[in-house]
C-alpha cells in the first residue's frame, strides 16, 4: 500500500476512510516542527496537512512525495512553485467553508461593531452599576456602508447578508466581477482607497499572498473613518497587526474583529490590551459539519490524486492541475 502522513489531528472516522487506500500514519496531536515533518514525510507517497509548510526542502526530504492535500481554502503554506518544480499535486478545499465563514464574520463585524466583547469584560469585572445613556455607545450596522475587500465567494457571501441589513455595499477586487453578480448583490465597485475612505465596516476575505501582505497597513488606516470597524476572516499578514493595535491604542479607528494573526498562535501584545476590539483564535470555518467536510474533500483530493477511488487521477480542487499526471522529477 502506499503509505500517508496525516499531519494534523482531524477526524477519526476521516482517517479511517484513509485506511481503506493507504498505510497512515496519524500525526494525533500538536503540529510537527518541520524538521520532525520531514522525517515523518520521507518515506510517504502522500499528506494531508492543515497549514503545515510545505517546500522544496520538504520534497528534499521526502522523494516518494507525489500529493499534498491541505485541509483549507488558503494555500500560502504551500511553496506552489516548489510543488511544480517537483511535480507533486497540491490539493485545497474550497466552497465547503464559505457559509460558514461568512457567518462568522458577520459575526465577529456585529460583535466589533456593537462593542460585545469590551462590554462583556467590564460586567465580568464587576463595574456594571447602573444603566447609563452614554453606556458603550457604539456604530450602526443597519443602513451603514459595507466595505468588503476581496469579492470571491465568500466576499460575495457576506454582500448578501448585507441586503437583510439594508446597508449599502462597496467592494474592491483585483479586478471587478461580473455585472451580472454586482447587479445581484447591489455591489459597487471602488478603488481600496475609495473603500477605505467610505465605508462605516469593512471586512476583509482577500487570499494571502507577497502582494496582499499588509493590503492594511498605517496609511491605510488613516483613511478609514474614526467611527469605522474592521474585521479581518481572511490570513495573518494582510493587516499589519502592529500598525492596527496603535490605531486601536490611540482611537483612531472604532473597532477591530480579528480571527487571524500574524505569526499565529502568537498575537501582537499590544493587540491584547486594545480597547474595542475582537479576537478569536482562527475559528471562522468552526461548525462541525463544515470541518468535516474540509477534512472528507481533503481525503477525497488526496485518493484521487495518488490515483485511487473513483475519481482516481482526477482529484476535485487541484491548485496545480498542471502536474496532474506528470511523474515527479
Amino acid at each position: 500500500m502506499q503509505k500517508i502522513l496525516v499531519a494534523r489531528p482531524i477526524f477519526p472516522d476521516v482517517v479511517e476512510r484513509l485506511r481503506q487506500y493507504f498505510d497512515v500514519d496519524w500525526n494525533d496531536g500538536p503540529a510537527l516542527p518541520l524538521d520532525e515533518l520531514a522525517r515523518r514525510l520521507a518515506d510517504k507517497d502522500g499528506a494531508l496537512t492543515a497549514g503545515d509548510r510545505i517546500d522544496s526542502a520538504i520534497f528534499a526530504a521526502a522523494p516518494r512525495l507525489r500529493a499534498v492535500a491541505n485541509m483549507a481554502v488558503g494555500y500560502n503554506n504551500f511553496d506552489i512553485d516548489a510543488f511544480n518544480a517537483a511535480g507533486v499535486v497540491a490539493t485545497n478545499t474550497p466552497d465547503v467553508l464559505n457559509e460558514a465563514t461568512a457567518d462568522f464574520g458577520w459575526a465577529l463585524m456585529m460583535a466589533a461593531a456593537r462593542r460585545v466583547t469590551e462590554s462583556e469584560h467590564w460586567l465580568r469585572a464587576g463595574k456594571w452599576g447602573a444603566w447609563r445613556y452614554d453606556g458603550f455607545l457604539s456604530a450602526d450596522v443597519y443602513g451603514s456602508t459595507l466595505g468588503i475587500i476581496g469579492m470571491g465567494r465568500i466576499g460575495q457571501a457576506l454582500a448578501r447578508r448585507a441586503r437583510g441589513f439594508s446597508m449599502r455595499v462597496v467592494y474592491h477586487n483585483r479586478s471587478r466581477v461580473a455585472p451580472q453578480i454586482e447587479a445581484e448583490l447591489g455591489a459597487q465597485y471602488l478603488s481600496k482607497d475609495d473603500l477605505l475612505r467610505q465605508a462605516d465596516h469593512v471586512v476583509l476575505v482577500v487570499p494571502y499572498s507577497v502582494q496582499s501582505h499588509h493590503t492594511i497597513g498605517a496609511a491605510e488606516l488613516a483613511l478609514m473613518k474614526p467611527t469605522a470597524t474592521l474585521t479581518n476572516i481572511a490570513r495573518g499578514g494582510i493587516v499589519d497587526d502592529a500598525a492596527l493595535a496603535d490605531a486601536l491604542h490611540e482611537r483612531r479607528i472604532a473597532a477591530a474583529g480579528l480571527d487571524v494573526f500574524e505569526g499565529e498562535p502568537s498575537v501582537h501584545p499590544r493587540l491584547l490590551t486594545a480597547p474595542s476590539v475582537v479576537l478569536t483564535p482562527h475559528i471562522a470555518s468552526a461548525t462541525e459539519s463544515t470541518r468535516r467536510a474540509m477534512a472528507n474533500l481533503a481525503a477525497d483530493n488526496l485518493i484521487a490524486a495518488l490515483g485511487m477511488g473513483p475519481r482516481a487521477g482526477q482529484p476535485p480542487n487541484p491548485i496545480n492541475p498542471e502536474v496532474l499526471g506528470r511523474a515527479r522529477s
